[in-house]
């Protein structure tokens, strides 16, 4: 009987081969766009089960604050840096790469290590000073108590006694470096031991303490812009050192710390399969796991608010590593691979991401090369580039293209010439929109997607916007749209739809010395196949009906 059934089973996977091959396509390279998996056999599998899934409520078209900016950002460890040219050689790297965002580690127990009050700021000056020198911007991560603040202290993480010295902390922190950090973090991890320290993990004390330094922060620097702790994706312990994400996430809303943060912070390790792993559910960790921290968002009213996803990598550990591989292993070459995937895939399908950071850069010695963590880098102790740094780089260098979803008028991909200027209105979108004035000022921008809307203000004083769209090949237009209205107010205007992917390049521009106000621009999906592609799409489909029935058949079913 077992033979039976193994013989059937590579039956239903030789037809989806054959199916696939018919087609065109090649299946493995295919398939694991699809799925994440490089294997034939679990990417079968891997369909199947995204076939079935439930849908996930991501509110995809939903303007969301703190996106449209440079979405490449790392994670750096000059804190551990003796000699500043290293820091600068670091910085000069990262910055020639086009990545424009460094998450940087302030351990609380570097600067006030020995007593209430002494602070040690001299470090961290000549790195937040260094970090902006080269333009880059910085979200700086607030925790690893010093050993005063708790009683219990056998092991180095884990909250102080008194939140209210976290919070003296904090304000402190923001005191200092106002006008020079704009985005701090709020601890890391807490779901999970050590980082809540050696008790069990409770999201209403995390609740307590992100308020704590929420109110503290804003009390100081209104435009502080603050993001939540990441929370480690995990099915949980049942020893309660470790919570899963998801239940914890729920947990915080439900104790009210939905309105202590600005952005939701997230990881996004891809583990064991690659970016293209569409499967999501509670019992699975892989980089899609994010989108269901968004729909708990979503489901709790903050569909407004980004995520910003702030560890994602796969570990290029060596086969012969004497230790178990606990996150994964790919080679050199496939962890550049899925990294540029994985860029790909949240710029192309989701809008609601606004800085995605790559863990980590480059340790800063050889001491870690025996734990896995080592091997996540970009670049060695002695600065050796991987393939993965230029992965990155090949993507973060190239113009900037306005993608799926609801971008806003300021996105990075906009560029704005002649006479223009920005303005409020609580009707707008997010609260505020830009004028143009003269038919010699414009914005222009490159589009990715099969229908593009633009948001414009229209009123009495309305003007008319001449738009043109060009591809290289494909469909072009020239159009005006007539803004003026009884009342002030924001009209969508469809400006194409059911094309193909592109990219077009768009100008919108007055007709004449009238205003155009700008609110945004919504962007269609991506079509993700040619008509070659779709047929071959159709013979896989049937290969894979074929496969169905083999494992019906197999397993019973009807």
């Amino acid at each position: 009987m077992k033979g039976r059934r193994r013989r059937m089973f590579w039956v239903g996977l030789a037809l989806l081969a054959l199916g696939l091959g018919a087609g065109g396509l090649s299946a493995p390279p295919l398939l694991e766009a699809w799925t994440g998996e490089t294997e034939l056999k679990p990417q079968v599998a891997a369909v199947l089960s995204y076939i079935n899934q439930p849908a996930v409520e991501t509110a995809d078209l939903v303007p969301v604050r703190y996106t449209g900016v440079n979405p490449f950002g790392v994670n750096t460890f000059l804190e551990q840096e003796v000699e500043e040219w290293k820091v600068r050689r670091t910085l000069e790297l990262i910055r020639a790469a086009g990545i424009g965002w460094v998450r940087q580690q302030v351990p609380w127990a570097d600067i006030e290590p020995f007593r209430k009050g002494e602070f040690r700021w001299e470090k961290y000056d000549r790195i937040i000073d260094l970090v902006n020198a080269y333009g880059l911007q910085l979200v700086a991560r607030l925790d690893y108590p010093p050993d005063w603040t708790r009683r219990d202290n056998s092991v180095a993480f884990g909250p102080p006694d008194d939140i209210r010295d976290y919070g003296d902390f904090v304000e402190a922190f923001v005191r200092r470096y106002r006008g020079r950090v704009r985005f701090i973090q709020v601890w890391n991890e807490p779901n999970a031991f050590p980082e809540w320290g050696n008790r069990p993990v409770n999201a209403t004390e995390y609740v307590a303490l992100l308020r704590e330094a929420y109110t503290r922060a804003k009390a100081v620097d209104p435009d502080i812009v603050v993001l939540s702790a990441a929370l480690a994706p995990t099915l949980g312990t049942g020893d309660g050192r470790a919570e899963s994400d998801l239940t914890f996430l729920e947990k915080i809303y439900q104790a009210g710390g939905g309105q202590y943060f600005d952005i939701l912070a997230a990881q996004a390790y891809g583990l064991w399969t690659g970016p293209g792993d569409r499967r999501v559910s509670p019992d699975r960790t892989n980089f899609s796991r994010v989108r269901l921290l968004r729909e708990i968002m979503v489901r709790h009213g903050d569909a407004a608010k980004p995520i910003w996803i702030t560890e994602l990598g796969w570990d290029a550990l060596p086969e012969d590593f004497p230790g178990p591989a606990t996150h994964g292993r790919v080679t050199r070459a496939q962890q550049a691979r899925f990294t540029a995937d994985a860029y790909r895939r949240i710029l192309a399908e989701w809008p609601w991401v606004g800085v995605a950071f790559y863990w980590h850069f480059r340790m800063v010695t050889d001491e870690k090369r025996d734990q896995p963590v080592f091997y996540f880098g970009m670049a060695d102790p002695d600065f050796t580039l991987h393939p993965v740094y230029y992965a990155v780089r090949d993507l973060a260098t190239a113009p900037p293209v306005l993608t799926y979803g609801f971008r806003q008028e300021d996105d990075r991909a906009a560029a704005y010439t002649g006479d223009w200027w920005a303005a409020s209105d609580p009707q707008a979108s997010l609260g505020r929109y830009r004028f143009l004035r003269g038919s010699e000022s414009a914005v222009r921008f490159w589009v990715s997607g099969s229908e593009l809307t633009v948001v414009f203000r229209v009123g009495p004083d309305g003007g008319r916007a001449v738009i043109t769209v060009g591809a290289v090949t494909g469909p072009s237009l020239r159009r005006e749209v007539d803004l003026a209205a009884p009342e002030a107010g924001f009209r969508q205007v469809v400006i194409y739809r059911d094309w193909g992917s592109g990219p077009y390049r768009v100008e919108v521009r007055p007709a004449d010395d009238r205003p155009v106000g700008i609110d945004g621009f919504i962007v269609g999906p991506a079509r993700m196949f040619d008509a070659r592609s779709a047929a071959g799409l159709v013979m896989a489909l049937g290969a894979l009906a074929a496969a169905g029935l083999t494992f019906r058949r197999l397993y019973g079913g009807k």
